[in-house]
């Protein structure tokens, strides 16, 4: 338990206990930052956070989720750590931080831990929880301090999620809907083993991509803020004037926009095959187009589609490696991993990590059990 391995190891008790969820994005990739649309689901793996406050104004973290010998994570609660401070009076604390999401494996990670921090130094501050205002915080965060240009999906993710649903995002209004699952079918989370940092890809080259492409086509479409308001016919009307790849990347994002609603419509109407050609179409695009599949994820998705329990599955999360995601029936999932995750270890040589995840609630506060003495 979080709070007695605080105990061990500042010999205090906690006065605070946060948590937030990872995610995975059932549909609508690298469309967040594109003023688009996105399907995003919090999952029951949670990073956790155990706080006190200091004397001093100095943050001190030990952080048992991460890897011993990365300091990536600082770099989050740091920015976090600054943004807090630019508005209010922060104390110092103390923190120890565990969890269960993989990391950098394209479940969110960064953001679970963005918002658990927040949340548990606001109420150690006593600053008043406002879900979205944080969640526009962390990406702030993310975005100035760490580097990395993140649309606000993944902290609206962990901050805003609802117990047993996902959430349909407009990421320009910022307008969300709840979407309830069956549970007839189940969401398999499917880990190749495989890492990447977002530092290291070229995650923010997609980005500059579909800014370049939306500079072009403002000549012929002023009103053009970002790809979300560019149609198929429009990016077809400027592909000459557009360099290859870039038309490429525009032609993912365009087309990407349109499946979230299409997968909530097939999920509701309980067309589960349709819903996972959704899902199969979206990952021949991020591969094909946008080019942030990889082998691993091309191996383990093909091996899922081969099982007859499985509508689709697709990567989930930015790319280059990481984790993907099948549609499964619920009834079936057991027999699933049990057959497809050796299946994929045998063609790929990589130990994976295959198990159900439960949709989750957004950040919140933990219940404190006070040791006996």
């Amino acid at each position: 338990m979080i709070a007695e391995r605080f105990r061990e190891q500042f010999r205090a008790d906690p006065q605070v206990l946060a948590s937030a969820p990872g995610r995975v994005n059932l549909i609508g990739e690298h469309t967040d930052y594109n003023d688009g649309f996105v399907l995003p689901m919090a999952i029951d793996r949670r990073i956790h956070v155990a706080l006190s406050s200091r004397s001093d104004s100095d943050i001190n973290v030990v952080a048992e989720a991460f890897p011993a010998r990365s300091g990536s994570y600082e770099r989050y609660v740091e920015a976090v750590v600054a943004e807090l401070r630019g508005t209010h009076a922060l104390p110092g604390a103390n923190l120890l931080i565990a969890g269960d999401v993989p990391i950098a494996a394209g479940l969110a990670s960064s953001s679970a831990l963005e918002l658990a921090v927040a949340r548990g130094l606001c109420e150690l501050a006593g600053i008043s929880w406002d879900p979205l205002t944080m969640a526009r915080l962390a990406q702030r965060a993310e975005n100035e301090r760490v580097g990395v240009q993140c649309g606000i999906m993944d902290q609206i993710s962990a901050s805003c999620s609802r117990r047993g649903s996902a959430m349909l995002l407009d990421c320009r209004s910022l307008d969300l809907a709840y979407v309830d699952l069956a549970d007839e079918v189940a969401i398999v989370v499917m880990d190749t083993g495989t890492r990447r940092g977002l530092g290291e890809t070229a995650y923010n080259d997609r980005r500059a991509a579909c800014e370049r492409v939306v500079n072009v086509i403002r000549r012929v479409a002023p009103d053009v803020r970002a790809l979300r308001d560019v149609s198929a016919s429009l990016l077809k009307e400027a592909a000459s004037l557009l360099e290859p790849v870039d038309l490429a990347r525009a032609s993912h994002v365009v087309h990407e926009n349109q499946r979230p609603g299409a997968l909530v419509q097939a999920l509701s109407a309980f067309d589960y095959r349709a819903a996972g050609d959704v899902m199969n179409q979206s990952h021949a695009s991020l591969r094909d187009l946008y080019d942030v599949s990889s082998l691993h994820l091309d191996i383990i998705c093909e091996a899922a589609r081969a099982h007859p329990a499985c509508y689709g599955a697709r990567m989930t999360g930015a790319g280059f490696g990481g984790c993907a995601i099948a549609l499964v029936r619920s009834a079936d999932s057991s027999s699933f991993i049990s057959q497809v995750q050796p299946q994929y270890e045998s063609h790929s040589y990589k130990r994976s990590d295959f198990f159900v995840v439960s949709p989750d609630e957004g950040a919140r506060l933990e219940p404190r059990v006070r040791q006996n003495r």
